[in-house]
């Protein structure tokens, strides 16, 4: 279990450790908040203008020697996730679009974009858990994702602080018998050293809410409040601690006063996403009546049930690789860019009174960038 993990990874006595730092972080971000313009609920919260990025499936594929079996034919190379880098890293000096194939696009935000606030990822960072198949101190797809997806200087890597999420290719694999958690240990260690804040310990990217026992985290941009879910809150697989009350807890603290929250995941509602056996055809399709493959429809219903009652303003999700989507399932709006190994990428624009959300990919290798969809809408406030 995954409760186990978090005393087998530490030294004697750090359950009472990691409690007493995540509690002194929790007051820590309790006593730094301030409100000053309108909610939803007409409660008063800070303004907000956070223009940040969002990618997924980036499947960084190396191995000590090569790539991972497929992953050249299917193009996950280094060299294109360096062609998704760089266009990253170009956005900030490139305009929001007002057309897109001829089509106006309706957006409110114009001009130059301007230095994205951070970089969300949506999991499936790695190919096969983190790329630790024969020796687990190898790890060389987490070592060639942490050189791309972490921020720095230069060609070669993002330069913005980047918030990373987990999926299903990260926490699915096992290791040999003897350490069966040990991949999923790696990838979860990886997350908190970069987000998870405490008194001694500061990572260079602090949440302000971060669940020690399920590695969900939250953080805000002014009135904006964001949550990082990995796979998708309520996860259970592999013995993981479902993460449904401390989403319930870190709502109620944080987002009451009704500003807008996104949300960041890895399944979605697409056909893919909500794929069911179907037995006449012995495969997982979207006419199957049997198991799901990925999530269920209790899963959905838990998580919207949980959202319920809060300014929910956009869901953010990967797993699908080839389309980029922008569509609305049971009142929420989502969004989920192609691959990032594909170029993919999303960029989003929320204000105090509206928000903007484009899609695009990139088409070189220095920069060169096509928009293909776009989305805006407004709010009073």
């Amino acid at each position: 279990m995954l409760n186990q993990r978090m005393m087998n990874r530490r030294s004697t006595g750090s359950l009472s450790r990691r409690n007493f730092l995540a509690q002194a972080a929790g007051f820590a971000a309790a006593g730094a908040l301030s409100r000053p313009a309108f909610g939803q609920t007409g409660q008063r919260v800070q303004s907000i203008d956070a223009t940040f990025l969002f990618i997924a499936d980036v499947h960084a594929c190396r191995m000590a020697s090569g790539l991972s079996p497929n992953c050249l034919q299917e193009g996950k190379t280094d060299a294109a996730l360096l062609r998704n880098v760089a266009v990253l890293n170009a956005l900030g000096d490139k305009d929001w679009p007002a057309d897109i194939n001829g089509v106006a696009t309706g957006l409110r935000s114009a001009g130059r974009i301007g230095t994205p606030l951070g970089l969300v990822v949506g999991g499936d960072i790695t190919d096969d858990g983190g790329g630790q198949i024969t020796q687990p101190s190898e790890g060389t797809q987490l070592l060639q994702f942490s050189q791309r997806y972490q921020q720095g200087v230069g060609p070669d890597r993002v330069h913005v602080p980047v918030y990373i999420g987990l999926g299903n290719h990260d926490l699915d694999q096992n290791g040999p018998p003897h350490h069966v958690d040990w991949y999923r240990r790696e990838l979860r260690d990886y997350v908190e050293v970069n987000h998870r804040a405490g008194v001694f310990f500061k990572p260079p990217v602090p949440a302000t809410d971060y669940g020690v026992d399920t590695d969900c985290y939250s953080w805000d941009w002014g009135g904006l409040h964001l949550i990082q879910t990995h796979r998708f809150a309520g996860d259970t697989g592999h013995g993981a601690e479902s993460s449904l009350p401390w989403l319930k807890q870190d709502l109620a603290t944080y987002a009451a006063d009704g500003r807008p929250v996104i949300l960041f995941q890895h399944y979605g509602w697409d056909t893919f996403s909500v794929e069911r056996w179907d037995a006449a055809k012995r495969h997982f399709d979207d006419d199957g009546s049997g198991a799901p493959h990925w999530w269920s429809e209790a899963d959905r219903q838990a998580l919207l049930a949980a959202l319920k009652g809060y300014n929910v303003v956009g869901i953010f999700h990967g797993h699908q690789h080839e389309m980029p989507l922008i569509y609305r399932r049971d009142g929420i709006d989502l969004f989920k860019p192609k691959a990032a190994y594909m170029g993919g990428f999303a960029l989003a624009r929320v204000t105090s009174d509206g928000m903007d959300v484009v899609l695009g990919e990139a088409t070189g290798d220095h920069g060169e960038v096509a928009f293909t969809n776009a989305f805006s809408k407004g709010w009073s406030t």
